[in-house]
């Protein structure tokens, strides 16, 4: 049985403002995105550790993997084999945003 994969409230708005952006300039590629960039996010539940952990910080469970310009930064928690995508960062913003709780 896999990891459960949960999306933070950030991480959801941080997905919606991706599509968002994309829609004026063309709709169906703004729909595609985001089921890809989800899709990925979700896939997580095989493997969750193949990502990196995220170089900004020393925290082993912070992980992160990349799709297109996108950084998908998750917190593994093998106790509950639970994946919560913490945010889908835009790498053209630099270092994630993230509660301090997150990054101990």
């Amino acid at each position: 049985m896999g990891f459960q994969v949960f999306l933070s409230g950030a991480a959801l708005n941080d997905l919606e403002a991706a599509v968002a952006y994309i829609a004026p300039h063309n709709p169906p590629a703004a729909e595609r995105f985001g089921t890809n960039l989800l899709d990925e996010a979700l896939s997580l539940e095989v493997f969750p550790a193949r990502g990196r952990i995220v170089p900004e910080f020393s925290n082993p469970d912070l992980r992160e993997i990349l799709f297109g310009p996108y950084r998908i930064v998750y917190r593994i928690n093998h106790t509950s084999r639970a994946v919560e995508i913490l945010r889908f960062w835009h790498a053209a913003r630099g270092e994630p945003e993230l509660d301090s709780e997150v990054t101990q």
